[in-house]
């Protein structure tokens, strides 16, 4: 009987090292990326049955991310291992299609939990989180329905590689279009968000988790 593959998704190599120790007596993992554009490349490719995943991530949050692997690829479940508990991370992780949501600092033996769980179709959330944070992603339809946000996919992809400090030519070239088009979506963003400077939206990035802290 073939092991369930497991792809992670994490910046932090020392984490992703110990995960191994963690995991591979009962999983086989088939390939592991430092930030969020390898692993919408390496998904498809790999299809793996889970994918273990962090919320902030170099070029492509976890949480973008996620929404396009919904549709790259839909077998595959997602697991959000994040640093990160608030409520406003967890309700969009949700929302991006994650089957389930555990803490970093978690023991092994619940992040076991909570793959099983997900590889069964089940949702599961790091007993860790407060119990207001829960309600709403349990009990509520409207909490899982589309996400009530101000700027579209594409400019907070944008907004993120801003963020990360690259120029609008980089930003063109990771996006593949035109400086144009980039100066149009940091010209919309500015102006949606009500901010003025990079440093505004270095912050906001920051405090809304789509750059790693």
């Amino acid at each position: 009987m073939n092991k369930p593959s497991i792809l992670l998704a994490d910046d932090h190599t020392l984490f992703v090292e110990a995960l191994h120790n963690v995991l591979e007596p009962e999983f086989t993992l088939v390939g592991e990326v430092g930030d969020g554009r390898a692993l919408l490349e390496a998904a498809p490719r790999l299809l793996p049955d889970v994918i273990l995943l962090d919320l902030s991530m170099p070029l492509l949050n976890g949480i973008d991310a996620a929404y396009q692997l919904r549709r790259l690829v839909p077998d595959s479940k997602l697991l959000f291992l994040s640093m990160h508990g608030d409520a406003t991370y967890v309700t969009e992780a949700f929302r991006a299609g994650a089957g389930g949501y555990v803490l970093k600092r978690s023991t092994a033996t619940e992040l076991l939990q909570a793959i099983r769980a997900v590889l069964r179709g089940q949702l599961y959330i790091s007993p860790m989180l407060a119990k207001d944070m829960l309600d709403p992603l349990l009990h509520s339809k409207r909490s899982l329905a589309a996400p009530q946000k101000q700027l579209t996919i594409r400019q907070r992809e944008v907004l993120q590689l801003v963020a990360e400090g690259r120029s609008l030519k980089e930003i063109a070239t990771i996006l593949c279009v035109s400086v144009k088009t980039v100066e149009f979506h940091k010209t919309r963003i500015v102006k949606q968000l009500g901010l003025s400077t990079t440093a505004d939206l270095t912050k906001y990035a920051v405090t809304h988790g789509l750059v790693p802290v």
